[in-house]
């Protein structure tokens, strides 16, 4: 593939993954407000662009490698690597897709660990509102760490069996 359609294709990757970002954002408003009815629509939307990226991700590695190919360079080397490869102006407009690209996959790799978060003190703060109602069941052990009690209510058997 030419240098146009590789930087086409990087927009393209660019593009889905200001996507996936806003969808992350999203999930993160609907955890953020308790609204867990919509968790799993917000869930699903994430998952949609993700595939999307994988997707696009085979085709920018199939460009990567052609390109390369025309460059003289090995295959599958990195935009780097590709983007020392190229003359003006395609080096700078490589090197902006690089720059913008690890700056969108640090933003969603903190998107994710803070819904990530988010999910962990949810699933805590309904385990407390749940041991409230039912009372625990756990017991302590001796290092302060705690183990089920076990299910200690009567069991019925059919003695017919």
């Amino acid at each position: 593939m030419s240098v146009v359609e590789t930087s086409t294709i990087l927009w393209r990757q660019r593009e889905l993954l200001s996507m996936l970002l806003f969808k992350l954002d999203v999930e993160s408003l609907v955890l953020s407000a308790g609204r867990s009815r919509w968790l799993g629509a917000a869930t699903y939307e994430v998952e949609l662009v993700l595939e999307q990226v994988r997707e696009n991700e085979v085709l920018r590695a199939i460009a990567v490698d052609e390109l390369a190919d025309l460059l003289g360079l090995p295959p599958g080397p990195s935009l780097a690597d590709l983007t020392d490869a190229l003359d003006e102006p395609w080096r700078s407009t490589f090197a902006d897709h690089r720059k913008e690209l690890i700056s969108l996959s640090a933003e969603i790799d903190a998107a994710v660990r803070t819904n990530r978060g988010l999910l962990t003190s949810g699933q805590r703060a309904v385990q407390e509102a749940l041991h409230t109602v039912t009372g625990s069941s756990d017991l302590y052990r001796q290092d302060g760490t705690t183990a089920p009690a076990g299910h200690r209510s009567a069991r019925l058997f059919d003695e017919a069996i």
